[in-house]
């Protein structure tokens, strides 16, 4: 299984950025499929989870109200659209293939991971 994140860039504090990422096979359609990020010198965090069906989504306290994840299965796309960026926002944005259907924030869940893409919020 392949992952291929896309859409990262630099946005002034305020702005918005839509990530991207494309899943190799049709398996991820019964996976439920998550985004992390990585911020310099801090471990992996949680940003958002959607299930197989697309209808349960969960995310981190600290972007609940202006990031929304969603899922195209025709596509074997998963979506993050971020609004309202701050500089806090600004890490490695990583989407990954959890083993399970259920929408969940356990890092350890998700056994595919793509090779991040690079979101910078300026002040």
């Amino acid at each position: 299984v392949q992952l291929q994140a896309s859409g990262g860039g630099l946005v002034q504090a305020g702005g918005s950025l839509k990530l991207s990422c494309a899943v190799s096979r049709r398996t991820s359609s019964n996976n439920a499929l998550g985004w992390f990020r990585q911020a310099p010198g801090k471990e992996r965090e949680f940003v958002a989870t959607i299930g197989w069906r697309g209808g349960t989504t969960n995310y981190a306290d600290s972007v609940k109200g202006r990031f929304t994840i969603s899922r195209d299965n025709a596509k074997n796309t998963v979506y993050l659209q971020m609004n309202s960026l701050k500089p806090e926002d600004t890490a490695i944005y990583y989407c990954a293939v959890s083993r399970y259907s259920t929408a969940t924030s356990q890092l350890e869940s998700y056994n595919y991971w793509g090779q991040g893409t690079l979101v910078t919020v300026s002040s």
